[in-house]
Parts: C-alpha cells; sequence; structure tokens
C-alpha cells in the first residue's frame, strides 16, 4: 500500500513540475502529464526497480485503474454539462449530423486504406483485422480535448460544438465497433452472430442512456436534502463514484450479453442533471476543481501505460503509421464535409477536424476486445503506436486550432500566490 502511495505521490508531482517546462515551450500541460508517465513508467524510471520510484511494471500501472476509470467518469459527467436544453435548440441538430458523419466518415476511410494494404501486402494485415482498426479509428479521446479547453478557458462556437461532437462521438463508436467486430468475428470463424452485431451494442447504449438519466435525475433529489455547499459537492462526487462503479456491471438476459459504457452513463447522469438542477453550473465548477489532481493522475497513469516495445515492431510501424494517417484524413475530411453539409463557418470547418485527432482511453478498450482476433495482437498494437502518437501532439494540435479561431485568450501573467490588483 505505501509503495502505491509513494506512486501516486511521486506522479502528481513530477506531472505538474514538468508541466513548468511545457508552459514555456507553449504546449498544454496534458502534454507533460503523459510525457511524465512515459518517464516513471515501466520503460523510464520505473525500470530502475526502486520502490515507489516510478510504475516498475505496467501490471503495477494496470492496478491502478480504478484511478483512470474513476476520472475518466468524472470526465464525462462534465462533458453532459454541455447538453443544455438551451445550448442543444441551438446546435444540437447540427451536432448530431456532424458527430455522426465524421465517425462514419473515418471508419470508411480507414476500412478502404487498409483493405487496400492487404490487397498490396497480404501477409501485412487481414481483412478482419482491417475492419476493427477502421472502426476503432472512429473513436475519440474526450479527456485530453477537455483538458485543453479547460486549461486555457476556451469558449466560444467551434468549443461548444466540439464538446458536443466529442461526446456523441462515444455512442456511434461503440455501434460501428461492435458492428465492424461482429463481421471480422464472422469472417475469421465463418459464422456470422446478429445478436453480437446488432443487439448488444443497442442494449448497451440503452442500458447505458437508461441509467445514466436515473442516476441524474436520483443525484438531483438527493442534492436536495443538503444547503451547504460542501455537502453538496461531496454528495456529487460520491454519486459520480456510484455511477461509475454500477457502469462496470455486467449481466446476461436470455443469452444477451448486458453491459454499460462508462462514459455514456455518466455523460447522461451530467446531462439530466444539469438541466434539472437550478443550481447545477456551480455546483460543476465546485466538483471540477475538486477533480483536478485525480486528472492529471489520469493522464500520468495513461502515459505510463504505453507499451514502448511496439516501437521494435516494424510491421507494427507500418501499418500503424499508414493507419494514423488514413484515421487523420478521415477525420479531417468528414469534419470538413459535414460541417459544409451543416453551413459552419469557416473557421469552424476548417480547423474542427483536427481538434479530434486525439485517441486514447475509449480507442484502448476496443484494441482489448480487438485482441481475441487470430491476428488481433497486431490490432491491438497497431492501436498502442497510434495513441502514443495522438495523446502527444493530439493537445498540441487542439491548442492551435482554437488559437487559430480565436477562442483561446492570451494567458494572463497573475499567481495564486499573490493577490490580483482591485480583487
Amino acid at each position: 500500500m505505501e509503495t502505491y502511495l509513494i506512486c501516486l505521490a511521486v506522479a502528481l508531482i513530477g506531472g505538474l513540475m514538468l508541466s513548468r517546462l511545457t508552459k514555456k515551450l507553449n504546449l498544454p500541460a496534458v502534454t507533460a502529464y503523459l510525457v511524465a508517465g512515459l518517464l516513471l513508467g515501466p520503460y523510464g524510471l520505473g525500470a530502475l526497480q526502486i520502490g515507489g520510484f516510478g510504475f516498475n511494471s505496467l501490471h503495477q500501472v494496470e492496478a491502478l485503474s480504478v484511478v483512470t476509470q474513476t476520472a475518466l467518469g468524472f470526465i464525462a459527467f462534465t462533458i453532459g454539462n454541455e447538453f443544455r436544453l438551451s445550448q442543444l435548440k441551438a446546435t444540437g441538430k447540427k451536432a448530431i449530423t456532424i458527430g455522426i458523419l465524421q465517425a462514419v466518415i473515418t471508419t470508411a476511410v480507414v476500412d478502404i486504406v487498409l483493405i487496400a494494404l492487404h490487397l498490396c501486402f497480404p501477409q501485412i494485415i487481414s481483412i478482419p483485422c482491417a475492419l476493427t482498426l477502421g472502426a476503432i479509428a472512429s473513436a475519440t479521446a474526450p479527456a485530453a480535448t477537455l483538458m485543453v479547453v479547460r486549461q486555457y478557458k476556451a469558449d466560444g462556437p467551434l468549443t461548444r460544438l466540439l464538446m458536443l461532437v466529442v461526446a456523441i462521438d462515444d455512442a456511434v463508436g461503440l455501434l460501428l465497433f461492435s458492428a465492424s467486430f461482429g463481421v471480422a468475428t464472422a469472417l475469421s470463424n465463418g459464422q456470422v452472430s446478429i445478436v453480437g452485431v446488432v443487439v448488444e451494442p443497442i442494449v448497451e447504449i440503452v442500458l447505458s442512456l437508461g441509467l445514466g438519466a436515473a442516476m441524474g435525475w436520483l443525484l438531483n433529489w438527493v442534492e436536495q436534502f443538503f444547503h451547504s455547499r460542501s455537502k453538496r459537492m461531496t454528495i456529487s462526487v460520491a454519486f459520480v463514484l456510484l455511477t461509475v462503479g454500477l457502469s462496470m456491471l455486467e449481466f446476461e438476459v436470455g443469452g444477451i450479453h448486458c453491459g454499460f459504457s462508462l462514459l455514456l452513463v455518466c455523460m447522461m447522469t451530467g446531462t439530466i442533471f444539469c438541466n434539472i438542477c437550478p443550481t447545477s453550473e456551480e455546483l460543476m465548477s465546485r466538483v471540477d476543481g475538486w477533480t483536478m489532481p485525480l486528472n492529471v493522475l489520469f493522464f500520468v497513469i495513461s502515459g505510463a501505460e504505453l507499451d514502448l516495445q511496439v516501437l521494435a515492431q516494424p510491421v507494427t510501424l507500418i501499418v500503424g503509421v499508414v493507419y494514423i494517417i488514413a484515421r487523420s484524413a478521415g477525420k479531417y475530411s468528414g469534419s470538413w464535409f459535414s460541417c459544409r453539409l451543416t453551413s459552419q463557418p469557416k473557421p469552424i470547418t476548417d480547423n474542427l477536424g483536427i481538434t479530434l485527432l486525439p485517441q486514447a482511453g475509449v480507442a484502448l478498450g476496443m484494441a482489448l476486445t480487438a485482441a481475441t482476433l487470430p491476428d488481433g495482437a497486431l490490432a491491438r498494437n497497431v492501436v498502442l503506436f497510434a495513441v502514443l502518437v495522438y495523446e502527444l501532439i493530439g493537445p498540441t494540435l487542439t491548442k492551435r486550432s482554437l488559437l487559430a479561431v480565436g477562442e483561446i485568450r492570451p494567458e494572463g501573467r497573475t499567481s495564486a500566490r499573490v493577490r490580483n490588483a482591485g480583487a
């Protein structure tokens, strides 16, 4: 226990100290946290096997998954706050159109490119693996995007649209992956499962939205019994923890495997709560302040989880580079086309696709499922390599896009250690 506590403390301190360097380089703090994780991970200082000084093995990192899952739950809960009815009336339909189209186009582009790679070099990648990677390509990481928006206090049409699209992306990606993985499994085994391809993904989405709605309503009801700000914040934190725990449950009904999507459940909880609680905005801001250390740990641990051994595999690097280029082209062209279709302003049309490049947790979860295919190890390693690249450069590209449209204000020079003038 003491080793894990020391590891967490070192992770927090290391991430924050490195963020001072990235600030001088005009890079987002998220990049610092991820690099800190790489340095402290089993392929960095952790390899020295000094207890508490870094993460000594991937098993030790995986043992802290409760921290990353909890942080992801709070991130999704916060994103749910973006789905306020007043905002949805203005941009909801367009955001849904963009969210669906850009994901589908990305999957199609990656599928076409990787299947072409299979036709040219059958020994490198199979069609089932290509189809699975195409679906995984649709997923976008909400965590890195949210952290960049928070750090620079970004606000404007692109930022608000981006938050909605990232949230919608999870549901679309889940459906695309379930369908593609079902087809890939059928091609590998010679039999098609309608339950696995159609029924189970729809059941997962419906159950997730239902559980999230119930938890959001219940949170608002319980909040009414408390009047102190600190107690109301505490009950909110408790409910998010409870929601994260419930979303991990799995069961089987009539031969149908039933589970929940953590992101969808927590997003729906935040959506319902923010629309029925009159003081939700003030409460959300207090919860955000409480979760900052948790978010830092999320990215440091995510960085430590990245397996650098994939860089020593030539096939992984070849397919990985093709995947990254195809996915980037798909995200950009899909966003550009859907923005033009929904009559978005040119600054949004030109920059939205770039902000959708980060990829992490959701894609890694899909990759673990894909690993059950005959050549699933390649799919997993390609996604690991892509996540390594996207997580290191994605936040910076997101920052530059938001700067380009004028939605990030220049960072101030004020310090929390000094009382602001006029305060």
